[in-house]
């Protein structure tokens, strides 16, 4: 510390400095010091407060997409709520039209994403139509499609009767529209033989 102090003593004899700019020298200095020791002092005692971000979270809802077509006001695709219903998608699609006859759908079903709601159109006497306009000709001449055709028309298939075309409308209506129609297997009474006889006339 001696040591220290006597370089100070002879670096400070040695200076070409006058006596009034020395005394000017060792103030300023003196002022460097002392606010340099403020500021470390109170940036070492100060509390620093931390922000953290916030989080947006976006929820992220399933959906299903159906297709809603026949007799509705805008027939489209439409994606809903995963869970929705089969009146949710006639909803969707603006309701249907005036004395078109849904008695046959089940409107409480809950849909699948992919598979189509139809809603057969009414007749010119206010009754709704039971066949599609695709099948609206007096000869069938393709498949029939399956998901669309009424129990006579399934009554004109080999090997289909009255109570096995009543079981195929009755599973459409209660498990929504055939996947395939290898799901025919589904329904009780029908085999692999039985399948075999009309498979080739059927499209879903």
């Amino acid at each position: 510390m001696n040591s220290i102090l006597e370089n100070f003593r002879s670096w400070w004899s040695h200076i070409s400095f006058t006596s009034p700019q020395k005394r000017s020298l060792l103030a300023l200095s003196a002022i460097v010091v002392a606010t340099s020791a403020f500021f470390v002092v109170r940036g070492t005692s100060q509390e620093i407060e931390v922000v953290a971000p916030e989080l947006t979270m976006v929820e992220s809802v399933a959906q299903v997409t159906v297709d809603v077509a026949g007799a509705v006001v805008n027939p489209g695709v439409y994606s809903l709520p995963i869970n929705s219903r089969v009146i949710d998608a006639i909803k969707a699609a603006g309701d249907t039209v005036k004395g078109a006859d849904v008695s046959d759908i089940n409107l409480a079903r809950i849909i699948k994403d992919g598979e189509q709601v139809y809603i057969y159109p009414p007749q010119k006497g206010g009754s709704a139509a039971r066949v599609s306009p695709q099948r609206a000709k007096a000869k069938v001449t393709g498949p029939i499609s399956l998901n669309r055709a009424s129990a006579k028309e399934l009554e004109s298939l080999d090997g289909i009767g009255p109570v096995l075309a009543a079981r195929i409308v009755a599973y459409r209506k209660i498990n929504g529209p055939f996947l395939t129609v290898e799901d025919l297997l589904k329904v009780s009474g029908i085999g692999t033989a039985k399948y075999g006889q009309f498979k080739e006339k059927l499209r879903v």
